[in-house]
């Protein structure tokens, strides 16, 4: 026997009993102040329960034929979309143990029969009451969290477009129309997802967020050059002397840029964090012979290290002016054997991993002939440049 009594918008009561004369009995009671639905079996239940209009409140039988009403409470309580609604026990079974059993169940109470109308009445009401305060508290603790991540996505994006304009400001300085960035932040990305798989040890600080935050950093890694003439960015030839110096001064440049901008915002933690640490030490040597403060080994940034492989890798296989670019597999038996010297073994073994996605990267973000001639164009308005520009003071 199943049937619906539907009035208004009050809350809905399903009883649950195997004896035609105890659903009605009970839909009696309870129709003066609440909608109420009836179930015969213990399957016929769990399908109310679950359908589109799942009830407030269960009255549960427990001695009936197939499911017994325990089995009922168990598996409602066992499915999420069902655990949250309140179940009363209504049963001739008296003892202490079996109304124990309810409770473990997730049972909210235990009525024995036969029953005091007074008491069912003040028990459906009370828990109901309780139902609604517990959603209530749910529904907004699930606000807060949505605009939690709301505005913490909002505030990422913040940071993200003010990463892309620094980032783009650079570039326009370098080569707008390359897509050398797209590459290095491909690149980042990739080795960074692969040192997290080879190193359990650096799993929760290389998780998805911060892979994520790297590649975005790394756009910044040449915002140093800003400072830096044509004639030195584009030197076919060795630099040495004052030029050596001027180009190794942009390191200390981007940085100083990047710090200032940090020193703006509240907190210790800063978005430009990673991005400062790759601007400043990607140029640092494993062996302790880089620039520019001569860091070795593990105390240069992990950040530095790994754009310290993805960009020798972008230098020896993108287009430039003045040379052709190195096959994949030459760039990577040159990176390979800096490993130890220029870069941390475990960043080559990464990018060992990864190299066919390098490749691919490579490949997939080539540059175009317009890329190439506006290379070609500022080489030569390079050569008659005589711009001298100065560098800030140490920041150390």
């Amino acid at each position: 026997m199943d049937d619906s009594l539907n009035y208004s918008d009050q809350p809905l009561v399903l009883v649950v009993d195997d004896v035609p004369e105890n659903l009605e009995l009970m839909s009696e009671l309870l129709l003066d102040s609440y909608r109420v639905k009836v179930a015969s079996s213990g399957l016929n239940a769990l399908r109310i329960a679950a359908s589109d209009t799942p009830p407030d409140l269960i009255l549960l039988d427990i001695t009936m034929p197939g499911m017994d009403g325990y089995e009922v409470c168990r598996a409602l309580k066992s499915n999420p979309q069902t655990a949250g609604i309140p179940v009363i026990f209504l049963t001739a079974k008296s003892e202490l143990a079996d109304e124990q059993l309810g409770f473990d169940l997730g049972a909210v109470d235990y009525i024995t029969k036969p029953i005091s109308p007074p008491i069912v009445l003040a028990r459906v009401q009370s828990h109901l009451q309780l139902k609604v305060s517990a959603d209530f508290l749910r529904d907004k603790n699930e606000y807060l969290e949505l605009e939690v991540r709301r505005r913490t996505r909002e505030i990422e994006k913040h940071q993200e477009v003010a990463i892309e304009a620094m980032a783009s400001l650079a570039a326009m300085r370098d080569n707008p129309c390359s897509l050398h960035l797209a590459r290095i932040k491909a690149y980042v990305v990739a080795l960074t997802t692969a040192l997290a798989r080879q190193q359990p040890g650096l799993a929760a600080e290389l998780n998805e967020e911060r892979i994520a935050q790297l590649g975005r950093s790394a756009l910044l890694h040449g915002i140093g050059k800003l400072v830096l003439p044509d004639r030195i960015l584009l030197s076919p030839t060795e630099l040495k002397g004052h030029d050596l110096e001027l180009m190794r001064g942009h390191a200390k440049a981007g940085y100083m840029a990047l710090e200032a901008a940090e020193q703006k915002l509240d907190g210790s933690y800063s978005f430009l964090s990673d991005a400062k640490d790759i601007v400043y030490s990607q140029h640092e040597n494993w062996d302790g012979t880089g620039y520019p403060q001569g860091l070795r080994g593990e105390k240069i940034p992990l950040s530095a290290r790994l754009m310290a492989v993805a960009g020798r890798y972008e230098q020896l296989t993108s287009h430039h002016a003045y040379r052709q670019p190195l096959s994949h597999d030459d760039a990577m038996a040159r990176i390979n054997a800096a490993s130890g010297t220029l870069f941390d073994p475990s960043v080559v073994l990464a990018l060992i991993e990864v190299a066919d996605d390098f490749a691919a990267i490579a490949l997939s973000l080539e540059e175009d002939a317009d890329a190439l001639n506006f290379e070609l164009e500022r080489l030569n308005d390079s050569m008659g440049e005589s711009i001298e520009l100065s560098l800030p003071a140490d920041p150390h």
